[in-house]
């Protein structure tokens, strides 16, 4: 008996001493986060915002697109999830995935022109597509991420892509918390046609979208 609530009381303390480095990481993390500023619009399926940059960031906005141009923006894209040696191997015999399908590109654009056009210099474009889950109880598929423009190039990253996120506000396990945003993944991102996906001065990869756009019918404006 005195063994079982050893066991018992041991349990408990990991529990919450594993609860404390979470939200000690959490905290320490949190200063340092983008700040949502404005919300374009939000729905049980579609959310973009607009986030402030931690530090000057100098983008071009606001910026003016069409809702074509974003479209046909958007289905370019594809990634793959990023993997670790030796699984990376065996990642790299399957096919990139579209970053969004063609229901979910014609749902965004229009909010993204938007955005774009609201956007000041240090604040960058936010989205996050909800769909129900596998269980539409428990959880919820997110594909997010977050867009800027720094003329010539247009930046994409991807925080999400068909993650299953908790939904149970009942769960006592912090990280189901539904209030609390899932943890970014790693992804490989990728565009075509590929002669537009160029290294900036910085060495990070970007479009160069007004190059991509010159080159590309993308049907009338708005």
């Amino acid at each position: 008996m005195n063994r079982l609530l050893r066991h018992r009381r041991l349990r408990r303390q990991a529990g919450w001493l594993g609860v404390a480095v979470f939200v000690l990481a959490a905290g320490s993390g949190c200063a340092r986060l983008p700040v949502d500023t404005a919300t374009i619009y939000e729905s049980a399926f579609v959310q973009v915002l607009l986030q402030q940059e931690v530090a000057p960031a100098g983008y071009t906005h606001p910026a003016k697109l069409t809702a074509d141009q974003v479209a046909a923006i958007l289905r370019g894209f594809s990634l793959r999830a990023g993997q670790r040696v030796p699984l990376r191997w065996y990642a790299e015999e399957q096919p990139p995935q579209p970053l969004l399908r063609e229901d979910e590109n014609a749902r965004l654009a229009t909010y993204l022109v938007d955005a774009f056009a609201q956007a000041g210099p240090n604040e960058r474009v936010h989205f996050a597509l909800s769909a129900p889950g596998i269980n539409r109880a428990d959880a919820k598929t997110v594909t997010s991420g977050w867009m800027a423009i720094r003329e010539p190039y247009l930046y994409v990253t991807v925080e999400q892509h068909r993650a299953e996120v908790p939904i149970r506000h009942a769960d006592q396990y912090l990280p189901n918390n539904p209030q609390m945003s899932p943890l970014p993944g790693s992804f490989l991102l990728f565009f075509e046609p590929g002669r537009f996906w160029r290294i900036d001065q910085a060495g990070v990869r970007a479009l160069a979208y007004r190059e991509f756009l010159k080159q590309t019918p993308v049907g009338p404006s708005r």
